[in-house]
Parts: C-alpha cells; structure tokens; sequence
C-alpha cells in the first residue's frame, strides 16, 4: 500500500508540483471574477485558457511551447489544464451551473492549504486516473503496478537515471530492429507513470538539448518526493547513500 505523508501548508517542497500550482492559480482566478466561462462542450472558455497558459508555468506546456502550435488555444490544446478541470469536477471541488464553473463549498474551504489540498488531488491523479487513455494505443497498459514503479524508481532515480535506463530495469531491453522504431513500451512508461509523477511534481525531468526523446531525458526525484512519499525502498536508498 503507498502512503503519502501529510505535508504542512508551509512545506518549501510544495513549490515542486505543477499539479499544485494549476489549482492555487485556478482558486486566484475564481476569487477574483467569480466564476470561469464555458463553451458550448463544458469546455473552459479561450479567455482563461490563454490566462492559464500565461500563469501555469507548466512544463513542457509553456505559453511560448503552446502557442508555437496553435494560433488560439482551447481547453483540449493545453492538456493539464484539462486534467485540472476534470479534477475539480471529479473530486467536487468545482461545479457547472448555468454556463459557469464555480468552486463548491468544499473547493472553497481548501483555499489557502496547500498541504491538504496536495494530499488530495495527487494519490486520486495517480492512482485512480486511468492515463493509459492519453497512449498511442489506449488498450496497451503497462504491466506492473504503482507500488513496483515508485519503489523501483525511488532506487534508480536517486542520482538520477534516464528513461532508457529506466525501461531496462523495470521491462528489459526492446526488441532489436534493423531500423529505428518508436518503442511503445518507453512511450507508455513516460505517458502512464513518468510525466504523472512529473506533474504532480515528485519527479523533474531535464531533455538533453532539444531532444524530444524520453529515453534520453534524465529523472530525478524532487524534495517532494522525498518529504511526500513513504515507500518500502526508502531503507535502502539510506543504506546506499551512507556508503
């Protein structure tokens, strides 16, 4: 069973988190217009999605990376924020009525505590979200479980490791081809386990140059992680850092 410790509202660490950091600039706005305008799909409107991509500072989501593709940006062009959204809505923090989305009496009373709010959005972001969905092939799910990756990933990350490394681990080595080939099992790793924990701030990744290859990103755990987590590995992640 993962367990995620209670963090103080006043926990530096909580800076790391994205996932955070989109729902306290979300609160900021409703407090100050009331309420986020939706489109005709119960998508939010462009207005504050431009505002959110502006403010969210999300990485690999910038204003700049967003807007280099799209001309204007709707809720499905910036997809955190749509996982936000569904969060609110899921989670009851934040509701529709009448062409609006307003925070809820319980969204509300989360404003201004950032530890609890954490300890509620990121377990049901990781463990209950089926990110499979956002995969080349849906049906493909990974084998193992988040117990295996966070414990196998709380060792390896520790200095840092790379995705390759990472998938050799945790799924061996692909396939060999006489030409070069997307590896789905890498893709699926990085859009099922990896950019979650990136997301919600418990990893950071940094890309070699411009590469766009997650085999070649190098993850390493975040202080969130370490004061967020609490995992069967963490005693030999102490026993190997004394030596």
């Amino acid at each position: 069973m993962i367990e995620l410790r209670s963090l103080a509202d006043d926990e530096p660490a909580l800076a790391f988190s994205p996932l955070l950091r989109g729902f306290q600039k979300t609160f900021a706005y409703l407090g100050e217009h009331g309420s986020i305008g939706l489109t005709q799909s119960k998508g939010f409107k462009r207005n504050f999605v431009h505002w959110a991509a502006a403010e969210f500072d999300w990485p690999g989501h910038s204003e700049a990376d967003l807007f280099a593709v799209n001309k204007v940006l709707n809720e499905q062009d910036f997809m955190p924020l749509g996982d936000i959204h569904f969060l609110l809505t899921t989670l009851k923090m934040g509701r529709h009525y009448k062409g609006q989305f307003k925070l809820t009496k319980a969204g509300t009373e989360l404003i201004g505590q950032p530890g609890r709010l954490f300890g509620i959005i990121t377990p049901f972001y990781l463990f209950e979200i089926d990110h499979s969905a956002w995969s080349r092939l849906p049906d493909e799910r990974l084998l193992g479980n988040w117990d295996i990756f966070l414990n196998v990933i709380n060792v390896e990350a520790e200095n840092g490791v790379t995705g390759e490394e990472l998938r050799h681990v945790l799924f061996g080595e692909p396939e060999p081809s006489p030409f070069p080939r997307y590896d789905e099992v890498m893709g699926n790793l990085y859009i099922q386990v990896l950019r979650p924990l990136i997301w919600t701030g418990l990893l950071q990744e940094t890309r070699p140059g411009k590469s766009f290859r997650s085999q070649e990103s190098v993850f390493t755990k975040t202080p969130l992680w370490k004061v967020a987590l609490k995992l069967e590995t963490d005693s030999m992640v102490r026993q190997a850092t004394r030596h």
